[in-house]
């Protein structure tokens, strides 16, 4: 059974991120969504927010689970036994990023593979940072983000 881990800090989920995650479902047999804690970004929301809104939006995809983990990717790999890590690239600055990120892993737990994703035509500029900022001037968010979680997350950001 072929499987892959999809991590990110998910503040907040887009569809961008969904888009990625229901490509992945249709690719491999299961898909793990792991929320990460990246210390160089100040959330807007909690990890177990983010796990909540992952999971409610992921509901109806019966092939994706939803963890969180506080330390190395590498080593969250290592413990699950997992061998494929999937991320989206949005631009040429963001696969650079990814490469830089993918080949430190391999040093890190060389047992690890990353696949990079172009993201699909019409999610290549959204992003949970772009969210925030269009929310923060007042923008409508709506389109950009799941259904399921919406409101959630339309109401936190206009409160912030």
């Amino acid at each position: 059974m072929s499987g892959c881990v999809i991590p990110g800090s998910f503040d907040p989920v887009t569809r961008g991120h969904m888009d990625l995650i229901r490509r992945a479902a249709a690719l491999f047999d299961r898909v793990t969504v792991v929320v990460m804690v990246n210390l160089r970004k100040q959330g807007s929301f909690t990890p177990e927010e983010r796990v909540a809104m992952l999971e409610k939006a992921c509901r109806n995809e019966e092939k994706v689970r939803v963890d969180r983990w506080d330390g190395l990717l590498s080593e969250y790999m290592r413990i699950r036994k997992e061998k494929t890590v999937l991320r989206g690239v949005r631009s040429g600055g963001e696969y650079d990023s990814e490469m830089t990120a993918a080949q430190a892993n391999r040093v890190l737990n060389p047992e690890m593979e990353t696949l990079l994703l172009p993201a699909a035509e019409g999610c290549a500029w959204i992003s949970s940072s772009a969210v925030k900022e269009i929310a923060a001037f007042g923008g409508d968010i709506q389109d950009y983000l799941p259904p399921e979680c919406a409101e959630e997350i339309i109401t936190r950001l206009s409160n912030s």
